[in-house]
């Protein structure tokens, strides 16, 4: 298995390409701050995943670069929240991408919490 057939991997990395997307209708002035930052913070939860899954043979690896996926899973979320206050994305957007986002996290907890499963020895 690779860590691309992970859940948490596939649903974090759709959950940065929506915010990708998104992200490109943000206003100009924004390029080197919150579009910049709210890419970085989505991307960098499937890439901890995917280091965590590598580093399954090492049980506290592994459990720390999952804290890290979920620590930038939440630092993604202020970022959406930012986004709706500047009415960058509308409550609707907003709320599905919020959705997203808690799902993410839940898969990542779950790994935190099973990590058995996950080959961790």
């Amino acid at each position: 298995m690779s860590f691309t057939d992970l859940l948490a991997f596939k649903k974090s990395f759709s959950l940065a390409m929506n915010i990708f997307e998104t992200s490109k209708s943000f206003p100009k002035e924004e390029k080197y701050s919150l579009t910049d930052q709210i890419r970085r913070s989505s991307r960098s939860v499937s890439a901890n995943i995917s280091e965590a899954y590598r580093k399954r043979q090492y049980p506290k690896h592994f459990s720390s670069k999952l804290s890290d996926a979920d620590a930038e899973n939440s630092e993604t979320l202020t970022w959406l929240l930012f986004a709706l206050k500047c009415n960058y994305v509308d409550q609707k957007l907003f709320d599905i991408l919020s959705l997203e986002n808690v799902e993410v996290g839940k898969l990542i907890n779950y790994m935190m919490n099973n990590p058995a499963k996950f080959g961790v020895k």
